[in-house]
């Protein structure tokens, strides 16, 4: 999967959490939005106001929701882990842990291994 499949599904995904999510989909996602995030804060410190910050955050919010979950369903768990994150540094790790894991591989309860649905879908 090349950097911009994986921020095209991610986006054209953005209110599905159904279905599986590989590694790379997921940490070209953080990366791109890594990278707009940096640029987005340079020209809101240029401009001397953080609103269009606050709306590409907003904009972004629901398709990182929708690929943490989709890429928790692809190490074979519920997307309600995510709330763990809610406990500070103990549980981002662990998601972390669980981000960077290796997908089940076949078929799981959440559906086809990623590999194998996107290169169905082209």
């Amino acid at each position: 999967m090349t950097f911009v499949d994986a921020v095209r599904i991610c986006f054209a995904k953005y209110v599905d959490p159904k279905g599986r999510a590989g590694r790379a989909e997921y940490w070209w996602f953080v990366l791109f939005d890594l990278i707009v995030s940096l640029i987005v804060g340079i020209i809101d410190v240029i401009i001397g106001s953080p609103i269009l910050g606050y709306l590409v955050s907003l904009a972004f919010l629901l398709p990182a929701i929708m690929v943490s979950i989709r890429r928790l369903h692809d190490t074979n768990r519920t997307g309600w882990w995510l709330l763990i994150g809610l406990i500070p540094v103990i549980g981002w790790i662990i998601l972390i842990v669980y981000y960077v894991q290796q997908g089940t591989p076949g078929p799981n309860q959440y559906g086809n291994a990623p590999e194998t649905a996107v290169a169905a879908s082209y």
